[in-house]
């Protein structure tokens, strides 16, 4: 789909190209290009970059440090910086904590909170999901127990993304127990770094030590430290829920790895022909950039409503479950490209000068992608969890 864009757009977007070309890192872009895991410092180079361009937080308002894009400016920027294969910044500051700050919490909170969100200085982590509490998150157990002017809690919680590296963490935790399910919860700020909190890493089946587990042992937390009212905090969750599962839908990066694949079905034989004349293979293809282009326009609509001063809705259920199942059949079907090649490449598979990837680079990395993957219609809350928001919400049922 080619959008047409104002003459101030189209200048917009030639500034932006610019800007990338000329400012993101050759040393983050030879890490992309080996494969090689993205450390803290690799993620924080580039943020600090669009930081220091005053670029790093797209959606925020002016006045807590945005750069005041309307949505079409935004939309911009994402489709450059996937054309470009730029890593993603970690979104739990910027995308997930930051929002909830600057529009539930205190104006002591703004500023202790905010500044190091945008600098970088502060790295977050989400402490939402737990062993028995996933989907079903209001029935999360994680409690806390106020003390005068703090809460003692206690708890356990799961799959909490890059905790190992959080300075803080935004924690949902209940501080009623008898209040209803979705009562009771409160949304607390906790530094990582607090006697009584555990990081113990979950590694992935791709080999990746992305997810941990956390554990809370009589962890005392300020209670200036909780963001909007005691049992109020399912308000904040799901605030922050709706931007979370927006930003999961990925329209940019989805449309440039269909690219990619495309690259590589024209690189790898089918006998004597590309893969991409294969006719099965080629209507995988085809399916998947109708079904993608669909998802951009539901996008562009959600855009239309922010623009119009509207937050996400249940629209966003919508384009979580589309963008993450779009996001699956991209990586299988990356896997299905690469054929036997994505098969004998496991992370640590030798070690050393002994770990030797077989066939070409775009190869090594199709097989753990694919299985990280089966994640993204779990997180952010699972896709039947959507669909029943959706019959709920949408269609009144």
């Amino acid at each position: 789909m080619q959008l047409e864009f104002s003459p101030e757009e189209i200048a917009f977007q030639t500034e932006v190209r610019t800007f990338i070309a000329e400012n993101y890192p050759e040393n983050l872009r030879l890490v992309q290009d080996e494969g090689h895991d993205l450390s803290k410092e690799d993620f924080l180079s580039w943020h600090r970059i669009l930081a220091k361009k005053g670029w790093i937080a797209p959606a925020w308002p002016v006045e807590y440090g945005g750069p005041g894009w309307t949505p079409t400016q935004r939309f911009i920027w994402s489709e450059e910086l996937a054309a470009a294969d730029c890593i993603g910044t970690m979104p739990f500051g910027l995308s997930m904590v930051g929002p909830v700050i600057y529009t539930f919490g205190t104006p002591e909170q703004k500023e202790r909170f905010l500044p190091g969100i945008l600098s970088g200085d502060d790295w977050w982590c989400q402490g939402y999901s737990e062993p028995g509490a996933g989907s079903d998150l209001a029935s999360l157990r994680t409690k806390a127990v106020r003390e005068g002017d703090h809460y003692i809690v206690n708890g356990q919680k799961t799959w909490t993304t890059m905790a190992q590296h959080a300075d803080w963490g935004f924690f949902l935790v209940r501080t009623d127990s008898d209040a209803k399910a979705q009562e009771g919860i409160s949304f607390l700020l906790i530094d990582m770094k607090s006697p009584g909190v555990t990081v113990r890493p979950i590694i992935t089946l791709g080999g990746e030590h992305e997810v941990n587990e956390v554990w809370l042992e009589d962890v005392r937390v300020p209670v200036n430290q909780r963001v909007y009212e005691e049992n109020k905090g399912w308000t904040c969750a799901k605030f922050l829920l709706a931007h979370e599962r927006t930003g999961i839908a990925a329209v940019a990066r989805s449309k440039r790895g269909v690219e990619k694949i495309k690259e590589i079905a024209r690189t790898e034989m089918d006998g004597d022909k590309p893969l991409l004349a294969n006719a099965f293979f080629k209507r995988k293809v085809s399916e998947l950039e109708i079904d993608l282009t669909a998802l951009e326009f539901t996008e562009l609509r959600s855009l239309a409503g922010v623009a119009a001063g509207k937050g996400p809705g249940p629209e966003s259920s919508l384009l979580k479950i589309k963008g993450s199942e779009i996001q699956q059949r991209i990586t299988e079907l990356a896997l299905e490209a690469v054929g036997h090649y994505g098969a004998p490449y496991f992370r640590g598979f030798g070690e050393g000068d002994n770990e030797h990837p077989i066939g070409p680079d775009y190869a090594h990395r199709a097989a753990p992608t694919y299985f990280n993957a089966r994640k993204t219609t779990i997180y952010g809350g699972s896709n039947e969890i959507q669909r029943n928001i959706i019959a709920k919400m949408v269609l009144g049922i």
